[in-house]
């Protein structure tokens, strides 16, 4: 049946598409405040994403407290790429920026294929409520699609939540427009920028275990 093809498509597109969303979430939020292409977010996704699965495979810990883990690692590691790294060249040209970032993202991709190998690795098959599927008709829906999709909106009410409501929602607005502007009204830029890069890295942890 065509139609129950492309409703089973949907469903599967929705799925991945909610975990590309949290990616360029993050990605877009660094780019928006300081105009900067991260490259290392996608190795800060990756790192994620074996975070989780050493969770769950050393420590034999549950999906809910791998992904806390994650993000949380992240988090701080966002936090650290941007002191480090990016911090020092707040007033650099672009270029020099730019060629950084790559050089934040090998240094990030080669490390951890030195610690942890480059050998493909999957993640535990699930088990009791995580295993089980639905169906209606020849479409399939697993519950690990319906938890993708219900922690990624979870994520973005969040996020919507503190970009909109919150007082450092609001200085990373403001940072956005003009950072000059943002300093004279006696807005700490630094700490915005790491936060932004904070909660970048948490989304993009938040997808690679997704």
């Amino acid at each position: 049946n065509l139609l129950e093809q492309f409703l089973q498509q949907i469903i599967n597109g929705v799925s991945l598409g909610s975990i590309y969303a949290l990616i360029a979430l993050g990605y877009t939020m660094v780019y928006g405040i300081i105009k900067l292409i991260n490259f290392a977010h996608c190795d800060v996704y990756m790192i994620g994403a074996y975070i989780g699965y050493f969770c769950m495979t050393s420590l034999h810990l549950g999906f809910l407290p791998s992904l806390l883990i994650a993000m949380l690692v992240c988090t701080a590691l966002g936090v650290l790429i941007e002191k480090i790294a990016y911090k020092p060249l707040r007033n650099a040209t672009r270029i020099a920026v730019l060629i950084t970032a790559i050089g934040v993202s090998l240094f990030l991709e080669y490390g951890t294929m030195f610690f942890v190998k480059a050998k493909v690795r999957t993640y535990p098959e699930t088990t009791g409520i995580l295993a089980e599927t639905f169906k209606f008709g020849n479409i399939t829906i697993s519950m690990q699609q319906i938890i993708i999709l219900v922690v990624t909106i979870i994520l973005m009410i969040l996020l919507q939540f503190i970009v909109k409501k919150t007082r450092i929602g609001k200085a990373m607005r403001a940072v956005s427009l003009d950072q000059d502007a943002a300093e004279l009204m006696g807005i700490s830029v630094d700490t915005t920028i790491s936060f932004t890069f904070a909660l970048g890295s948490a989304l993009a942890a938040a997808a690679g275990v997704l």
